[in-house]
């Protein structure tokens, strides 16, 4: 292997950048403390609130039964962690985790607000390195959160060990769309969300950002392949929307 090729395997993606991969975390971060506070809002009008159709069926393939721990990794305002809370009830128990304090500050003032606590915990933690036993949870959401990880495989091996036998992981994430959406998506994708961004948040190049992490990012069979490698058994997924975003489901062997 040359030079080169050890340099590269040291950088990762930051968008259509590479960047140094110690620095990625801290970048991703800055685009998140940027965006928090209209985190929600701008999902609402970017996705025109397809997103929550996407997350509550993200919710029905999980299957989240009452008394299961569940771990919904990356989770930010707490969309998915508010559901799943009420899903698994009294006796049973959600972690929220995320790296940005600032997304989990939020998730927690959201869901305190709206009356959700007592089985919902909070956890600032790298998904590359989840601070938690082996087994510790029966499933694991991650919602448009690990295009953002430096190591994907890092996580999913994480993920997976933190999963008893037979649990299950759910990666609801962007991925390709069919052939026939693809030129107006990468139009809207590139000419109107960072518009959208400078218009509501105030921050173009974040969403710019985004917009290039989601074309970065491993495509549904490569993502399957993926979780295969990473240790993960039966993985499937599921496009919605015509291949805009995918559901990729595992279970721990």
């Amino acid at each position: 292997m040359s030079d080169d090729d050890n340099k590269d395997r040291d950088n990762a993606d930051f968008g259509y950048q590479r960047v140094p991969a110690e620095d990625k975390a801290g970048k991703v971060a800055e685009v998140f403390h940027s965006v928090a506070k209209r985190y929600d809002l701008m999902n609402d009008v970017m996705s025109l609130g397809i997103h929550r159709v996407w997350k509550r069926y993200t919710l029905e393939i999980a299957a989240p039964q009452p008394g299961e721990r569940i771990l919904d990794l990356a989770g930010g305002t707490g969309d998915l962690a508010g559901s799943l809370s009420r899903r698994v009830g009294a006796d049973g128990a959600v972690v929220l985790c995320d790296i940005n304090a600032s997304m989990l500050e939020i998730g927690r003032s959201r869901l305190t607000d709206r009356g959700i606590a007592g089985n919902v915990s909070y956890v600032q933690a790298d998904a590359e390195q989840l601070p938690f036993s082996d087994g510790s949870f029966d499933c694991i959401t991650i919602a448009f959160g690990l295009r953002n990880v430096t190591r994907k495989d890092a996580a999913l091996r994480s993920m997976l060990r933190v999963l008893r036998p037979g649990g299950r992981a759910l990666v609801l994430e962007f991925s390709r769309p069919a052939n026939w959406l693809a030129p107006f998506y990468d139009w809207y994708s590139f000419n109107v969300l960072p518009r959208l961004g400078r218009a509501l948040a105030g921050d173009a190049s974040s969403y710019r950002y985004l917009a290039e992490s989601i074309r970065k990012h491993p495509d549904q069979d490569t993502l399957k392949a993926q979780m295969h490698e990473a240790g993960f058994t039966n993985a499937d997924y599921f496009n919605l929307s015509a291949g805009i975003v995918a559901l990729h489901r595992g279970y721990r062997p």
